[in-house]
């Protein structure tokens, strides 16, 4: 997570609005007055020391203000809209982040999207992916100030990045709360699963824009949700909440408030302890993938996997499967 201090909400005509000035040693944000709170002035250390003279510098106006320490441009870096992401016992969890837009996708965001994939597949400490987003929404679809430029140059990037998802070898995992609405529905479709907070909320816009919804989307949606709820989306844009997401089968499991990080974490590691030749193998046949049947048997008899299973099972023991995908 994000620290507290580096968070912004979208701003309108009524909100205060940040005023950011750099210094070589210390990055200063002054907000307007803010009610009874008075004025009030952030300072955030860029630097691994702050000195005397810079901490003068920000407490000259006699004001309250707070220093968080933070290595070095990694702090200002970490505002931008960006994808990040960390690796833990197998679980890769790639957070899309840009909470100021309700974690909109930006043309840079899309663009990180098919080599972080491919980097994530070819780390053989990767076993699995989860994809969720910063604070309470998962994405609100892409940054609608990117289309004013070029609406079919967006497009085509958050074609590449489903693409790239959908590609993924290994299983992938959607952890949605909030809005999955677009381009996050987009994305949150191209995973194999998608688990939801019981407030969360699909829909697929594409109508409200004026935009032609791209063959290989569309035909995901309709494989996901059948062709009369992925024509009810498409057509009024409207959004769906989680429990009928699950009937309609765009969710696969939707928990309770507060459940959603407990469920997943779970679940993932589950994912991360069986077998990848089953799953890289079952992930190309459901996907439709013909003509590799001849391959995936030589991988099974040269894997070991199989032997492991069975010998794990007989001993009452947890398998330890050692085969995994390898890069193309």
């Amino acid at each position: 997570m994000i620290p507290a201090t580096a968070r912004t909400t979208p701003s309108t005509a009524s909100q205060p609005k940040l005023r950011l000035s750099r210094l070589p040693c210390v990055c200063v944000v002054a907000l307007p007055r803010l009610g009874d709170m008075g004025s009030l002035r952030l300072a955030i250390s860029v630097s691994v020391s702050l000195g005397r003279a810079a901490r003068a510098m920000v407490g000259l106006a006699g004001l309250p203000f707070l220093i968080v320490r933070s290595r070095g441009a990694d702090s200002i870096r970490r505002m931008e809209p960006q994808l990040r992401h960390t690796v833990a016992d197998g679980v890769a969890t790639v957070v899309i982040d840009h909470p100021a837009k309700r974690n909109a996708m930006t043309e840079a965001m899309w663009r990180q999207v098919p080599p972080l994939f491919a980097g994530l597949a070819a780390d053989p400490a990767v076993r699995v992916v989860v994809l969720t987003g910063e604070g309470g929404t998962f994405c609100a679809g892409a940054d609608i100030s990117s289309l004013r430029e070029s609406a079919q140059t967006a497009q085509d990037l958050a074609v590449r990045a489903e693409e790239a998802l959908a590609a993924f070898p290994k299983p992938t995992l959607a952890a949605v709360r909030g809005y999955c609405v677009g381009g996050g529905c987009q994305l949150a479709g191209a995973c194999d699963l998608r688990f939801a907070d019981e407030a969360a909320s699909f829909g697929i816009t594409p109508a409200k824009l004026g935009i032609v919804y791209s063959a290989s989307s569309t035909r995901r949606l309709v494989s996901l949700v059948g062709p009369a709820t992925a024509k009810y989306l498409l057509f009024s844009g409207e959004l769906i909440g989680a429990e009928r997401a699950l009937r309609t089968g765009l969710v696969d499991e939707v928990l309770p408030a507060g459940e959603l990080g407990k469920r997943v974490s779970e679940f993932a590691q589950t994912l991360a302890s069986r077998s990848q030749l089953t799953q890289a193998a079952a992930k190309e046949f459901a996907a439709g993938r013909t003509g590799r049947e001849a391959y995936w048997r030589d991988q099974a008899r040269g894997s070991g996997d199989t032997a492991e299973g069975v010998t794990a099972f007989l001993e009452r023991r947890q398998p330890r499967f050692t085969w995994s995908v390898q890069a193309d």
